[in-house]
């Protein structure tokens, strides 16, 4: 991609050489919504965990295993992928791992055995390690300096489709069964098609952008200050994945076995959560602009400690309630950790971001297993007990170096 391609040429999408520094919606937008296309398909694969494993007569443990072999496929990947696109910039790769999903969901919905689930797994998680790194890198591209709204627009996108997933799964799939699942193959073609629309734009003003945007960066943190940071993240990303993890993957489980629900009545509460978190997510970008990534990161952790606390003895009407507080509150860290490590180390865009999607995934993955195996010792309803104590690791914030440049 050369400095002559970037300023020169139409996609078919909004011209971006009309405001060279601003904050590009339709852009940010079009990232966005892929990602809602993308998390969608990917939240239809917890979904139907009560149908696979009344289908193949699965143990929790078993089900463990699918989430850790997709998440653990997906968060490989992902770093590995940004650090090799920050040097050489692979423009289709995008279109291409959606093309992977596709090939996923395809498998998914015609798998006849245990070992079959686990493939159709690791090949949806291929899809989702090129996806997130590389859209990530699209948003801030286009963000005009406005590093943190870019990012939680991006991800609420993805929470959007993370929280519409269980709704298409319970309408569709679970009353039509296995193979209802390749329906899902209609959002991946949709996805491909934005992606590409994307792409072109990245070819054709993508070098002028990141031009711009380097020249506002600072200049990171030191050696000692990006192992203390990551230290600290790893500990957060812990804390917030581990006990999303609960929610994602078990909160169906822990409502039917608590409160007796059936599947629909329990996807629907599952809904109530995920769209909290979307709702949630996009405060902590614009608000980590202003004020800065650490305060959004306290107020995310220690703010949904006691409702993390009260939820396991809470009644069926305040467990909704509690559920969509924890969303909300909980969701806004995310965005500022992402632009918080890409300003400790500025220029590593792509493999920062695959970093931080990795350890999303990786630690969630390594959650719902370990989770699940819990599950199955001591019941849903004890982990739950267990894993509302988990917010208040947030009290490591406190170590977190700060990023902020240093006036002149």
């Amino acid at each position: 991609m050369t400095a002559d391609n970037a300023d020169s040429g139409t996609t078919g999408m909004p011209d971006a050489g009309r405001k060279p520094d601003g904050f590009l919606l339709p852009i940010v937008g079009g990232a966005a919504f892929a990602h809602l296309l993308n998390d969608m398909i990917q939240a239809m694969l917890p979904s139907v965990f009560p149908m696979l494993k009344a289908d193949f007569a699965l143990s929790f443990g078993q089900i463990g295993i699918i989430a850790l072999v997709y998440q653990a496929t997906a968060s490989l990947l992902q770093p590995w992928i940004g650090l090799y696109t920050d040097k050489h910039p692979q423009p289709y790769l995008l279109p291409s791992g959606m093309a992977m999903t596709l090939i996923g969901i395809a498998l998914l919905a015609s798998a006849g055995s245990y070992g079959m689930l686990l493939v159709a797994a690791a090949v949806v998680g291929v899809g989702s390690a090129t996806f997130h790194p590389e859209a990530s890198r699209i948003a801030r591209l286009a963000s005009g300096g406005q590093f943190g709204t870019a990012q939680s627009t991006f991800q609420v996108g993805g929470n959007t489709g993370s929280a519409i997933g269980p709704l298409l799964t319970a309408a569709i799939v679970v009353p039509h069964g296995q193979k209802a699942i390749g329906w899902f193959m209609c959002v991946a073609l949709a996805a491909i098609f934005v992606l590409y629309r994307l792409t072109l734009w990245v070819r054709h003003h993508g070098a002028a952008k990141a031009r711009g945007l380097a020249k506002a960066r600072g200049d990171g943190l030191g050696r000692a200050g990006v192992v203390r940071a990551v230290a600290v993240i790893c500990v957060l990303m812990f804390a917030k994945f581990v006990y999303i993890a609960a929610f994602t993957n078990y909160f169906t489980f822990y409502l039917i076995e608590r409160f007796g629900l059936g599947v629909r009545h329990s996807q629907l509460y599952l809904f109530l959560f995920l769209g909290a978190v979307a709702a949630g997510t996009f405060a902590g970008g614009p608000v980590g602009d202003r004020i800065g990534r650490r305060a959004v990161i306290w107020t995310s952790f220690l703010g949904v400690a006691p409702f993390a606390l009260v939820l396991p003895y809470a009644s069926l009407a305040w467990t909704g309630i509690l559920a969509v507080a924890i969303g909300l509150v909980m969701s806004s860290a995310f965005a500022a950790l992402v632009v918080y490590a890409q300003e400790a180390v500025p220029g590593r865009v792509g493999m920062v971001s695959g970093l931080m999607f990795g350890l999303m995934f990786g630690i969630g993955g390594i959650g719902a297993a370990g989770l699940g195996h819990l599950a199955d010792l001591r019941g849903i309803v004890w982990v739950y007990g267990v894993v509302s104590f988990l917010p208040l690791l947030g009290l490591a914030t406190a170590f977190l170096p700060d990023t902020r440049q240093k006036p002149a």
